[in-house]
Parts: C-alpha cells; structure tokens; sequence
C-alpha cells in the first residue's frame, strides 16, 4: 500500500478518454494521486485485493471513483454493485462518467448506490471541463465519513 493514499480511481478502458482525464485532472492541479484499471477485473482487484483499498484502512482508500459503465472483462454496473454492497467500500463516491444514455444503466446505477451519472461530452474542451468539476467537487470540496475533508488545491 502506498505511503499517499489515492485520490482518484479512474476506471477506463478507452486511452483518448482516460488521456483527457488525466490531463484534466494535472491541468487544474486537482489530484496528487490517481490509480488506473483498464477494466472492470482489475478495478475489483485493486479495491478488494490483497493490495487493496478495502484493507480497513479508511486513509488509503480514494477520495472518489470515476467509473466507466462499457468496460472489458466485468462490467462497471458489477464493479458498481460490488463497492456499494461492501461495508468497508460502501462509503466511497462513485460517478459514473460514461458514453450510455440507456435509462436502463442510469436507472439501475442509481438503484446500486451510484453518486453521480453523469454522460460523457464529445468535445475535447467540454470533457475536460466536466472532469474538472468533478475532480473539484469530489476532491477538494466533498466532505467523506470518518473526518476526510477535501484536501485543498494541489501544488
């Protein structure tokens, strides 16, 4: 486990949007510390392996969960269903930052516990934007149990 805990987990299987995140989340110096999963097998691995944020230690978990909904291997509804149905994860936010507009994934997203959905824009400048806000609001001004506060603008 490392010394620093994460602050976003970025689960995302398409390279040009995960760059973008990234990107926007360096740009507006919103997170020291981002874990990536390529797919949904490897997002379970590290948020319930051995390795893990579910170690019970509350300080190593991540501040926030950036989850893609269309991902190889298992999907982000069952990675979705996972978190939420575990005590030592539950509390962790999740947004679905996705390309579906199906109502069948917004409505059952909701009914596993999901915190935000949110669609994914086309545009360069406006995914980077929509990343930005959320970056800002989970990370820095979002206040999580167990005395986590937002932890101020990074360096």
């Amino acid at each position: 486990m490392s010394e620093r805990p994460v602050e976003v987990l970025i689960v995302e299987d398409n390279p040009h949007d995960l760059e973008l995140a990234l990107r926007a989340l360096r740009r507006h110096h919103l997170a020291n510390r981002v874990q990536v999963a390529r797919d949904g097998v490897e997002a379970l691995d590290l948020i319930f392996g051995d390795a893990g944020f579910a170690d019970g230690n509350a300080s190593g978990r991540p501040r926030v969960i950036l989850l893609d909904l269309k991902l190889p291997r298992v999907d982000g509804l069952e990675v979705l269903r996972q978190v939420k149905a575990d005590l030592r994860t539950r509390s962790i936010p999740v947004v679905v930052l996705t390309s579906s507009r199906e109502e069948s994934d917004i409505v059952e997203s909701y009914d596993l516990g999901v915190n935000s959905y949110i669609v994914k824009p086309v545009e360069f400048e406006t995914f980077v934007e929509a990343v930005r806000q959320l970056g800002f609001y989970w990370v820095l001004m979002n206040k999580a149990p167990g005395g986590d506060q937002g932890g101020g603008v990074v360096s």
